[in-house]
């Protein structure tokens, strides 16, 4: 199958037009008309995901976050940037990001489906058309009331984590909840407006935390690669059902830290 018809099939999943104007995605290394056979999925483009590629003979590379942000003005082995795409580009590997496209339209509701919540809804709306209204996160209720602490318990669950950061009373009542995969310090206040209970994300740091809970809102940062990380087997369902003549291969990548 060419890379041009897979991409077509990508972006009927998460069109493009749903990805935010700062970010780049799509194809961002390789020749349309490549005809590929095996697919290799992975969060990051690092190094070693990269090595990986290519000692496992991948044709295409499809990763939730971009390599590429801002422009370069040259492809070297001088720069660790520079290295991968280089080296993608000698073992003519096709390289594609699904980044806020993927966050609209699939992360959130695998998200929210995770965390079993009934009825989501779009937490921050930045797409509209008269067909529908999308963005970014999900709001929902639980099955039931649980506590903060029981709630950690369950996203510990449901995103297969060893452990979670709580801002808030752990004895403290949880009903709606707002999930945003990723970074979501910045849709706190969404979160507040909306009248959750607990904002469910990753990469908060101290003030934002703090902060949360004393307007009300409790915080559970189960890291950016914790939630995220859904994206490998959510494409790889993705390819079984749609496109299953190709060979998908997950590339080994874990936390990019370690806790001590």
């Amino acid at each position: 199958m060419r890379c041009s018809e897979i991409m077509n099939i990508l972006e009927t999943l998460s069109p493009v037009a749903f990805a935010e104007k700062w970010d780049n995605v799509g194809l961002l290394v390789g020749r349309r008309d490549k005809t590929v056979h095996k697919v290799m999925l992975a969060l990051d483009a690092t190094d070693d995901v990269v090595e990986q590629a290519v000692l496992q003979g991948a044709d295409l590379l499809l990763t939730h976050h971009p390599l590429l942000f801002s422009p370069i003005k040259r492809i070297t082995e001088d720069d660790f940037v520079g290295r991968r795409l280089y080296k993608l580009i000698r073992n003519d590997i096709c390289y594609y990001a699904m980044h806020t496209n993927f966050d609209v339209m699939g992360m959130a509701d695998a998200a929210a489906d995770a965390m079993e919540l009934l009825n989501p809804e779009v937490l921050d709306v930045t797409y509209e058309d008269e067909i529908a209204n999308e963005g970014i996160g999900r709001i929902g209720r639980l099955s039931g009331k649980m506590s903060l602490s029981e709630t950690a318990e369950l996203c510990k669950k449901a995103f297969s984590i060893h452990s979670v950061r709580i801002y808030g009373d752990p004895a403290s009542e949880i009903e709606t909840v707002a999930i945003v995969p990723g970074s979501g310090k910045d849709y706190i206040n969404t979160a507040i407006l909306k009248q959750a209970d607990v904002l469910i994300t990753g990469d908060i740091g101290h003030h934002n935390g703090i902060d949360a809970v004393e307007q009300g809102l409790a915080v559970i940062d189960a890291g950016h690669y914790g939630i995220e990380k859904l994206f490998v087997t959510y494409m790889e369902d993705f390819f079984a059902d749609q496109i299953p003549e190709l060979l998908v291969l997950k590339a080994s990548q874990n936390e990019p830290f370690y806790i001590l």
